[in-house]
């Protein structure tokens, strides 16, 4: 979960100046972190505590109203009746990572990224991007090889991770959609050679790169069996008391 959670940081200060390369500072005194965090701690904090998640994304939102969340998921949180509004966007995906760490079996990760993203995002592409980010993680932890998660998720999903990502780049721009964001997420983990050049190669993408770099983290978190100590400093560094103390606790209970 942290490994999301780094990503959304690092990506952040790039997701409107985007950069075409590997090679830059991994925090800068500019990082902060977004509504992808937010709501990722929002879904740590309800699979530990049993409170529902479309109650807790609400309380959250109240908590942090300017992280960035999108104008639909604003008319969302913003109205307690109001139900999912068909989005195919990758915000179910970025949020999803807590599932691929919390559940043991690969049917109910699938299951319960369902639950958790139909919430908002009950459109099918929706769904799929947040089932494809939670089953990488739990595959990844499972120790499954990049080409065995590579084939589950083209063949389960239906996604194209055949380019490399130097193939990519050049022409990938700004993305909302789940379809247009996760397989490229994915494909920068596959591509990356450990945690931080896997975050690096997310953000490298450009378009969105908090995002990006946000569920690339979450699997090469999971992949790689940790993350560098100097990088959770840093992360920790950023959180305010109460994402810490979150974070903290999911960490110690999933991810050690």
């Amino acid at each position: 979960m942290i490994g999301a959670i780094a990503g959304d940081i690092v990506g952040s200060v790039y997701e409107w100046n985007n950069i075409k390369t590997r090679d830059f500072v991994l925090f800068t005194e500019s990082s902060f972190f977004t509504d992808d965090t937010i709501l990722t701690v929002a879904l740590a904090d309800s699979i530990m505590t049993g409170r529902p998640y479309d109650e807790n994304m609400r309380r959250y939102y109240n908590w942090y109203p300017d992280a960035g969340y999108g104008g639909r998921f604003r008319q969302w949180a913003e109205n307690p009746k109001s139900g999912p509004y068909n989005s195919w966007g990758n915000g179910a995906a970025m949020r999803i990572s807590p599932v691929g760490f919390a559940w043991d079996d690969l049917d109910t990760v699938l299951e319960k990224a369902k639950e958790f993203t139909e919430i908002t995002h009950n459109h099918a592409e929706g769904i799929k991007g947040g089932q494809a980010a939670s089953a990488a993680i739990f595959m990844a932890r499972q120790g499954r090889t990049r080409d065995e998660i590579k084939t589950y998720i083209e063949n389960k999903f239906g996604y194209d991770l055949s380019r490399h990502v130097d193939e990519i780049r050049p022409g990938y721009q700004f993305n909302e959609s789940s379809q247009e964001t996760v397989p490229q997420a994915v494909r920068a983990f596959i591509d990356s050679s450990g945690f931080v050049d896997a975050l690096k190669t997310a953000v490298s993408l450009g378009g969105d790169s908090d995002t990006l770099a946000c569920i690339t983290g979450g699997i090469a978190q999971a992949f790689y069996k940790d993350v560098p100590e100097d990088v959770q400093i840093q992360v920790y560094r950023i959180l305010d008391d109460r994402l810490r103390a979150i974070t903290r606790e999911f960490m110690d209970r999933y991810c050690r």
